[in-house]
């Protein structure tokens, strides 16, 4: 368990999007005493920075706002399995086997299994140590007993290793053996013995894979020593067992010996570890520890662990895993029901700090309050929140904006307290990627006054819809996720967010239903649709996703790694995956850059009548967007273009495009099959954003700006200007009831 060593005040929901009359319950964390505020607000506008439109946030008359009692509340960091409590796990004669691979045995001191109680210091652990396979023993009669290997631990490679206790001869041995061939690393093995003269204390505790029980400062409990890399085949016996013997029962775990052996391959959809013994020594995961990954019997014959499970026996463990916090709950409240639909947020106060904790009001299920509909994107939101880059990934920020990285506050605080976790663009502290992502944890860098992406670029929308007098519902990816079509179908228009960029399959295959029933459709962002996710009933609050095959991308999915083991799908791009991007918005993600944007050019197709009504009260040689909050223009930071070869409908018009982006812009990896430089904004005509527009079946259309930026220039010259007109011009359209031939 890490601490929180400076002064902050956090929290977080149990829920992010409510119907009224359900609850919500507020998480807090101070390391202030004394008393914070908490109020709910209605937010339109999040971003208070320099030009942009300013915090705009409403009083709710809430029951739950009021002063409350501050508490620190602790976070377990690093995921390891649990094994309810058992005498059995501390036979007087012993054998503990496993197939580890570490991946940072370098990483201080990892336990791979222990059965220790940490109040009477009695128990076992088989750990790494200084490079070393360790086992150490407290006995009954309190005195502590350590053996090592005589050989370091290479990272990156699997080993059996196993510990045996004989009574009778009072002798401890110790195996390291590599499971790879070749003199050099065959080395590497190891056989240790020693007269010991251990006697095991029959204890009735937990029995740890992955970490040890431990009591931290204030005597509370918490599991240490996480192990960092992936464990296999894990086997206890009651007897003192002879190596052929241990081999033996990795690869048949039938031996009367046997007090539990724990088969990963199994359940690898959720938390449950099974004990195939027959003595139900059943456990489960903590933390979300990588599944679906590659165990000591994969031989690269199968890469989709739902067809051979039992290549996939392993579980990826890291010491800064986190899923859920496990706060107490400080603040419920009932959300009445006469609450409009909207953006709304715990705003929590503590002397000088402040947080928020933004959720979604949505409409009652099946009653829509309004014709239009904003898809708010909380998986995008999971999939960045608490993120690393501007740290971590110094350098590749400084090279992509031609600029040097700015660390804020948020940066500072998530780099040195490693507290809730990571995002999906960062690498565990062992250097393999982030597969998971979870809300049930405070989420820096998402509420106001933080950075202009994501949650406050959205809150750019949500200010503009309401200065122009829409009136619109909002409902969250988790929502969509859950109820499919049938949330949406009932809107005339669904609007996106700026950068909808994950998304599971119900999601795509909704808002295609939505299409194909004649709904309209606004994508308001670029490099959407990008990145196929899982959601999990058995992981509430979280999602999945594995960077395969090829994409813009921070991290890459180690081959035989790229389904998801939520639900068995391929992740990775959703162009590689059966629907693209082009296919939902007639446009995908080009490339990308964040030093400037461009303004649009109409194109001659802005003139075809079938789309003209858009451009009302704009000239056909204007710019549009040559200003905005987001780089300076309308067109910029991640962008899409056209292709009727991926599925750009044939009938799309691209009615305005931009390009000039310059050197400091790059087309996407994934379009380009051989390496060379003609990759820029200043020679590859790829590198353009296009502006499109067609009609769907039954009197529906779709209108796709392209670019994350656009909705940044929204509120130039107080809402009047260019890109504020032609969208007004589009969502009036598409809220009339007259189809659209």
């Amino acid at each position: 368990m890490k601490l929180n060593q400076q002064k902050g005040l956090l929290a977080y929901a149990d829920e992010i999007s409510r119907q009224p009359g359900e609850a919500i319950e507020f998480k807090v964390s101070s390391s202030t005493p004394g008393a914070f505020e908490l109020n709910i607000v209605q937010i339109q506008c999040g971003d208070d920075g320099p030009g942009g439109p300013g915090l705009k946030q409403t009083p709710v008359n809430a029951s739950a706002n009021g002063s409350y009692p501050a508490r620190f509340q602790k976070t377990q960091v690093g995921s390891f399995i649990r094994i309810p409590s058992s005498e059995a796990f501390s036979p007087s004669a012993l054998t503990l086997q496993a197939l580890i691979y570490p991946t940072a045995p370098e990483l201080g001191e990892q336990v791979i299994a222990s059965h220790w109680c940490p109040a009477k210091k009695q128990g076992y652990a088989l750990l790494i140590q200084d490079l070393r396979l360790t086992f150490e023993v407290t006995g009954s009669d309190g005195i502590s007993h350590t053996l090592a290997s005589d050989r370091p631990l290479v990272a990156g490679r699997w080993y059996l290793v196993a510990v045996s206790i004989d009574p009778d001869e009072g002798e401890v041995t110790l195996h390291q053996l590599i499971k790879e061939k070749g003199l050099e690393l065959e080395q590497q093995n190891s056989i240790v013995s020693s007269h010991l003269g251990v006697s095991l204390s029959k204890l009735d505790a937990q029995f740890l894979i992955a970490g040890c029980a431990a009591l931290d400062e204030d005597n509370d409990p918490l599991i240490s020593q996480i192990y960092n890399g992936k464990i296999d085949s894990v086997q206890l016996h009651d007897a003192a067992l002879d190596l052929p013997s241990i081999e033996a029962s990795v690869l048949s775990p039938q031996q009367r010996t046997l007090v539990a052996a724990w088969d990963f391959s199994q359940k690898i959809e959720g938390d449950e570890v099974i004990d195939v013994s027959g003595n139900n020594h059943h456990g489960r995961t903590h933390n979300l520890p990588t599944r679906a990954v590659k165990g000591w019997r994969h031989d690269g014959t199968e890469m989709n662990w739902t067809h051979r499970p039992e290549h996939y026996g392993a579980i990826h463990f890291h010491d800064d895993d986190l899923y859920d916090s496990q706060w107490q709950t400080d603040v419920f409240w009932e959300v009445p029901e006469d609450l409009s639909s909207g953006v709304y947020a715990a705003h929590l106060q503590q002397d000088s700090e402040e947080f928020y904790v933004p959720f979604y009001v949505r409409p009652p299920r099946g009653k829509p309050t309004a014709r239009l509909c904003l898809l708010v994107p909380t998986a995008s939101y999971y999939a960045y929140v608490n993120n690393h880059m501007n740290v971590d990934w110094g350098s590749l920020i400084e090279q992509s904006s031609t600029c040097f990285a700015t660390l804020t506050m948020a940066d500072l605080y998530l780099q040195n307290q490693a507290l809730f976790g990571l995002s999906m663009y960062d690498d565990h502290s062992d250097g393999s990627g982030v597969c998971y992502a979870s809300r049930l944890r405070p989420m820096l860098r998402m509420g106001p006054h933080e950075e202009l992406w994501q949650y406050n670029a959205d809150s750019h929308i949500t200010d503009w819809l309401a200065e122009k007098g829409f009136s619109f519902d909002v409902v969250t990816d988790d929502d969509l996720h859950a109820e499919g079509v049938s949330l949406i179908e009932g809107y005339d228009c669904v609007m996106t967010c700026t950068h909808p960029e994950y998304y599971s399959l119900p999601m795509m295959n909704a808002l295609l239903s939505y299409q194909h029933q004649g709904g309209r459709f606004i994508y308001m962002g670029g490099n959407g649709f990008y990145w196929r996710v899982a959601y999990s009933p058995k992981f509430p609050g979280a999602i999945e996703m594995r960077r395969a095959e090829d994409g813009m991308r921070s991290w890459i999915a180690e081959p035989g790694e790229y389904h998801m083991s939520f639900s068995g799908e391929l992740s990775g791009l959703w162009s590689r995956s059966g629907i693209t991007p082009h296919e939902l918005s007639g446009v995908g993600f080009s490339a990308q850059g964040f030093n400037f944007s461009r303004p649009y050019r109409r194109t001659a197709a802005s003139l075809d009548p079938r789309c003209a009504w858009m451009f009302d009260g704009i000239a056909e040689d204007e710019a549009i967007g040559d200003f905005g909050l987001v780089f300076g223009g309308a067109a910029g930071s991640e962008i899409d273009s056209a292709d009727v070869r991926k599925g750009t409908p044939s009938h799309a018009l691209v009615v305005a495009t931009a390009d000039d982006f310059g050197a400091d812009f790059h087309w996407v990896v994934e379009d380009y099959h051989h390496a060379h430089s003609a990759v820029n904004g200043e020679i590859c005509p790829h590198v353009r954003c296009d502006m499109v527009f067609y009609e769907t079946p039954n009197g529906g259309a779709v209108f796709s700006t392209g670019s994350i930026a656009f909705a940044g220039s929204l509120s130039h010259n107080h809402y009047t200007n260019n890109v504020s007109r032609l969208l007004e011009n589009v969502v009036n359209r598409f809220l009339d009831s007259e189809p659209i031939e």
